[in-house]
């Protein structure tokens, strides 16, 4: 794909905004129009489903796909010689980390929420296991029930029984809306993604891992906060859960803000 999706919105240092899921910005309003009233906020939709694609065939996604795109983006937005924040959730702060790790000349800070980086635990083969079973569930016995599957795995906690009348869903049920295509197209590619905690480590000053608070105990806030002292980064709390951004927009906004301006004090390093 070589046409860009974004929205810009406010006024400020550029905020570029990377959703999780399959990249549909869906239930981030509420965070972003808080976000615009101190920064530039530029929304990336890496797949254009907010912008008429929904319902068109997609292709298995590559975390370097979403990255390159973020990066075009950026480019297309700053201003020669500026750099940009970045956030991150989910899917979108795995790209986020492949970003910061190829391409930190023209990120200031990046926060990247709850990242299933799942290759940096001690029990990655068994995590990702879980992810190709989500997928499995799904092909088998449809949304509901993979969704579940899911919910189960991020808990920690054993998966009820698939329902005795459980339908495979449909080839259009598959691209009717972004839950599928994220289950199908990106779930399992992003999650066997390992991060380069090399450059990473040597980017540390630059890069906050983040974790919802009602998170805790959960897989991605383990996943989280041990790639965090992998790579000697920061590492931070956000209201709510894996969607605190969605769950509570205003306050998950306010400390995103406090957690990037300061960043950019003197001594921070811009560039490599």
């Amino acid at each position: 794909m070589t046409d860009l999706y974004y929205e810009v919105c406010g006024g400020g240092p550029v905020l570029l905004v990377v959703p999780g899921g399959a990249g549909h910005p869906m239930g981030l309003d509420g965070m972003t129009e808080r976000l615009a009233t101190r920064f530039t906020v530029v929304t990336y939709d890496p797949l254009g489903l907010a912008h008429g694609r929904l319902g068109e065939p997609v292709e298995d996604q590559r975390v370097r796909t979403w990255s390159e795109g973020a990066r075009r983006v950026l480019d297309a937005v700053l201003p020669d010689g500026e750099s940009a924040y970045v956030f991150g959730s989910s899917s979108g702060a795995i790209a986020a980390l492949d970003l910061l790790a190829r391409h930190p000349q023209r990120l200031r800070h990046v926060v990247a929420h709850e990242p299933p980086v799942v290759a940096v635990l001690d029990d990655a083969a068994v995590q990702q296991a879980m992810f190709t079973e989500v997928y499995e569930v799904y092909r088998a016995a449809g949304l509901e029930a993979a969704a579940a599957r899911l919910g189960a795995g991020l808990t920690e906690r054993t998966p009820d029984e698939l329902p005795g009348d459980a339908q495979p869903p449909s080839p259009a049920d598959e691209l009717s809306h972004p839950m599928p295509l994220f289950l199908t197209r990106v779930l399992r590619q992003f999650t066997a993604y390992e991060p380069d905690l090399t450059a990473l480590t040597a980017l540390s000053p630059r890069l906050t891992l983040g974790a919802g608070v009602d998170s805790r105990g959960q897989l991605l806030h383990r996943t989280a906060s041990l790639a965090a002292e992998l790579s000697g980064s920061g590492f931070a709390e956000f209201p709510g859960g894996h969607v605190g951004a969605v769950e509570h927009p205003v306050e998950f906004a306010e400390q995103l803000a406090e957690t990037l301006l300061p960043a950019c004090a003197p001594g921070v390093p811009l560039t490599t």
